[in-house]
């Protein structure tokens, strides 16, 4: 699979994750459910007139920022990058 950009946002208790793509955030999405990263996941919103999808990651005692960051990093497909505040 081809490498595509992931921006992350953390809002508190959960993460922004925005994707370029529906079939690259449904595959990352199944991904990190393989990993037990979460067991709840908010909709995935496809934005308007964009190819960019979003979807959140809630923050728990099992998995923190710093966590979810490095399981990202840990994704060869994925180029991680922040998004500005």
């Amino acid at each position: 699979m081809k490498a595509f950009d992931v921006w992350i946002r953390p809002l508190g208790e959960n993460c922004r994750v925005r994707v370029v793509g529906m079939p690259n955030t449904t595959w990352l999405v199944r991904r990190l459910s393989e990993a037990f990263v979460f067991k709840t996941i908010e909709p995935i919103i496809q934005m308007l007139d964009s190819p960019l999808c979003t979807f959140k990651i809630p923050y728990n005692h099992q998995l923190s920022q710093k966590q979810f960051v490095q399981i990202l990093k840990g994704i060869p497909e994925v180029t991680l990058k922040l998004e500005p505040a």
